[in-house]
């Protein structure tokens, strides 16, 4: 099971609203949809992103894009902990 945080919805749509903002709603939608869509993948390979910087943390590389997803896998599934463009730093704690 995936769950998101109500931090990373925020920022999936602060981030969609953003490219909106310089392309068309179309392309921000499909982005936004390409998001969700490699993040759910997750659920058949927890393990597919990179370790992340805070401990207990990994981090996947969104294709194409330049977001990138922290989670955390626990016994109940995986928790979508943030989402972030590759240029920003993690904070020190999530």
């Amino acid at each position: 099971m995936i769950e998101w945080t109500e931090q990373a919805i925020r920022q999936l749509d602060h981030a969609r609203d953003y490219i909106a903002l310089s392309n068309s709603e179309e392309v921000a939608d499909r982005i936004a949809m390409q998001i969700v869509a490699s993040v759910q993948q997750l659920a058949t390979f927890p393990m597919s992103g990179r370790p992340g910087p805070v401990t207990g943390t990994r981090e996947l590389v969104i294709s194409n894009t330049p977001f990138l997803a922290a989670y955390a896998i626990d016994k109940d599934g995986i928790l979508i902990l943030a989402l972030y463009h590759g240029a920003q730093q993690w904070p020190e704690a999530l």
